[in-house]
């Protein structure tokens, strides 16, 4: 079945131009981020951005070339505080998983594009992901714990990777002498 002349193809190339403006967000948001002293948020968003365009790519890649017109609206050009960003990020990330793909997928199956709608509702699950990562780090700023824990916590610096055991991040890394800023905390998923 072509895609040429449906409205799934109108969808993909929408959803592709979405994903590759996030992509381009995150990455801006990233810079803000670590000049605000959160690294490993920054790292956050940079990696949040390569999804993005893994997003993108996918997308990109059903579409079966020539000129598409489409009518969108996206988010215009307001770069923020790390608050600010994380907060529009998550709320982005909930309008694409929570209403946009389930249309986009609906749409797609009634075309008879059954792959495509299998796609967008994979990709979905991933956004839901984005979005309850952005609001945790959204809380942990909020409620300054973002380098404070309730009780000990293994502390890592992401420079050179000296871990510390405390309820907060030392204010400079004993080893590589980096910032409080470079600490996360330890993540063991091996």
């Amino acid at each position: 079945m072509k895609l040429k002349g449906t409205q799934t193809e109108k969808n993909l190339l929408a959803a592709f131009a979405g994903e590759s403006q996030a992509r381009n967000r995150y990455t801006y948001f990233a810079g803000i981020a670590k000049k605000e002293g959160y690294v490993q948020i920054s790292k956050i968003f940079e990696e949040t951005a390569d999804q993005e365009k893994e997003h993108a790519k996918r997308f990109f890649k059903l579409l079966e070339g020539g000129d598409v017109m489409v009518e969108a609206a996206f988010p215009a050009g307001v770069l923020g505080t790390t608050k600010d960003n994380l907060k529009a990020a998550a709320d982005g990330e909930a309008f694409e998983w929570g209403n946009l793909y389930p249309v986009f997928a609906k749409k797609a199956r009634e075309e008879g594009f059954e792959e495509v709608a299998g796609i967008f509702e994979y990709i979905s699950t991933a956004e839901k992901q984005h979005e309850r990562r952005y609001r945790a780090l959204l809380k942990n700023i909020g409620d300054g714990k973002v380098f404070k824990k309730d009780g000990a916590t293994i502390w890592r610096c992401l420079n050179c990777g000296y871990t510390h055991k405390g309820a907060e991040a030392p204010e400079n890394c004993p080893a590589c002498a980096h910032p409080r800023a470079y600490y996360e905390v330890l993540a063991e998923n091996w």
